[in-house]
């Protein structure tokens, strides 16, 4: 992998780091996913995410059942209606998701240098000495010595909320396991993960699928975030699944990247999925801990130059309790930003943390700041290079208005598209500046009924960094005369006037189609 100097060359200076931060419309180019849960349900919390820079909402089938997710939609779209803020859906699977069941929800204490035994017979009760587990498969994947970590909630690193084992005998079903740090488990559900260990279950499992034709199909979900990717297969099978279910043909799934195996076939998974999800909480325990920065890069790098979307997780995990990160994460989140990644999710710091709102907006500064001091120019002239020679027609044209924004120093490009390639192509140089991508809608028919696409490709592109969408009226259509395009124009402008992107005597690069040629055009506004 190319080594990666993002920051800019000349020197910054002291005194400028200690200007205060503009607020804007946007608070950064770099997009938040947000996880919604019992902190975060209520349509009060959720504007305040919304105003505060949220523009993916994530729901977490792990735990909570369909009816409680609805509650949790129905209250997002009110404060969408409220903010006037667009915002996506993401499913997120629970895949081969291994579980010890704790029925009496009892506090299970466990001693350093003790033995624990983990059986298949759920019927059994959670106790210091037998821990049941919902995988029967167990003692056959695993052998003397392996690794075996229990936690609540996700995998936080934390020793204090979570368990190490290691594998001392297999005895039939049962796996005896030597403790190595002193722990008590709270609450009903503890995931339980085999380091680097392969696990025989499906990467969709029935209840995904049921979860996904009813509640997903029933809301048109936007993404779908495929737990436990493996291979470059699991991706195929689950798109085939969406395609038979409702109108979730065009729903894009993003692989989540948390074990060896999605490490492994990393590459033909990319080439597959729609975008990537580095699950660094899981990944944190399969991989040493001196790898996932290595990794982190890496896989950052080939998603940029695939121009499909790359988002990080893990990032101030100790805002789930504080209202600062520390300045650990901090650094954390701006590396993040530097390496190339389009957005940031937040899972337990918005699901059940203390500061949903105050996580969201800090992670927004951050991203921000660090933003100012990516080197574009490096990595243009890197993306170029990769591309290479020929360049397809629609890559020119993406490339060279990235290129004339930044030396006319344009305060906005204007897109217009139908599909949301165009824009996305854009985005993939990362100009400096916002991207306005104005959806056209397209009418279409299935012989029964006419429906108008576009609002799924506007907010697809809620997840990709520095791109942000705005739905034409209809009747413009995207190839059009000059006359109806520049009435669609005014439309942008005036957007990007209200949102304070676009001022007076500012330079605008404008990509367009007219007739079959697609068009680059600089415009200067007057007052």
């Amino acid at each position: 992998m190319h080594s990666s100097h993002l920051l800019l060359e000349e020197p910054i200076r002291m005194a400028s780091i200690l200007e205060p931060s503009k607020p804007s419309f946007f608070p950064a180019m770099t997009k938040i996913v947000g996880t919604l849960g019992p902190r975060s349900r209520s349509v009060e919390v959720i504007s305040g995410c919304l105003k505060a820079g949220m523009s993916v909402a994530r729901f977490d089938f792990s735990w909570g059942d369909a009816a409680y997710h609805q509650e949790t939609l129905e209250n997002l779209k009110a404060a969408i209606k409220n903010t006037k803020k667009l915002c996506a859906i993401m499913l997120d699977t629970v895949g081969p998701e291994l579980q010890v069941v704790n029925r009496s929800e009892k506090s299970i204490s466990l001693q350093a240098n003790g033995f624990v035994v983990l059986t298949p017979d759920q019927e059994k009760e959670a106790s210091s000495e037998l821990l049941p587990i919902n995988f029967d498969g167990l003692s056959k994947a695993v052998k003397k010595g392996d690794t075996i970590f229990i936690g609540q909630y996700l995998f936080t690193g934390s020793e204090t909320t979570s368990v190490w084992l290691e594998v001392f005998e297999v005895k039939e079903q049962d796996v005896v396991c030597v403790i190595k740090n002193s722990t008590t488990l709270a609450g009903s559900l503890f995931t339980l993960h085999a380091s680097q260990i392969h696990i025989d279950l499906p990467t969709l499992s029935d209840n995904d699928k049921e979860v996904i034709s009813s509640w997903g199909a029933q809301n048109k979900i936007d993404f779908l975030s495929l737990s436990y990717t493996r291979h470059a297969e699991d991706v195929r099978q689950a798109r085939e699944f969406l395609s038979n279910v409702g109108d979730l043909g065009q729903t894009q799934i993003f692989a989540k990247i948390e074990n060896i195996e999605g490490l492994n076939h990393f590459d033909e998974i990319l080439q597959e999925a729609d975008g990537i999800i580095l699950s660094r909480g899981n990944l944190g325990i399969d991989l040493p801990p001196e790898k996932v920065f290595l990794f982190q890069k890496s896989a950052l790098y080939k998603c940029n130059m695939a121009g499909k979307p790359a988002v990080v997780t893990r990032v101030v995990d100790s805002m789930t309790d504080n209202l600062r990160p520390t300045r650990a994460e901090a650094t954390d989140v701006a590396n993040a930003v530097l390496d190339g990644s389009d957005a940031i999710l937040l899972g337990a710091e918005t699901l059940r943390g203390l500061y949903p709102v105050d996580s969201i907006s800090i992670v927004g500064k951050i991203c921000s700041e660090a933003e100012k001091v990516f080197n574009q120019d490096l990595y243009f002239k890197k993306t170029v290079k990769y591309v290479g020679e020929p360049m397809t027609h629609l890559e020119s044209i993406a490339s060279s208005a990235v290129r004339a924004a930044i030396k006319v120093k344009a305060s906005a490009i204007i897109c217009f598209t139908s599909s949301g390639r165009a824009a996305k192509l854009i985005a993939k140089y990362r100009p400096t500046m916002p991207v306005l991508s104005v959806v056209i809608p397209r009418l279409k028919t299935n012989q029964l009924k006419w429906s108008f696409s576009g609002a799924f490709e506007a907010r697809q592109s809620l997840i990709v960094r520095g791109l942000f969408p705005m739905l034409a009226d209809p009747r413009h259509p995207a190839e059009s005369t000059s006359a109806t395009n520049e009435s669609v124009l005014k439309v942008a402008l005036d957007h990007g006037k209200a949102s304070g992107i676009i001022k007076p005597h500012d330079r605008i690069v404008v990509c367009q189609k007219v007739g079959d040629a697609s068009v680059v055009k600089i415009i200067e506004l007057e007052d």
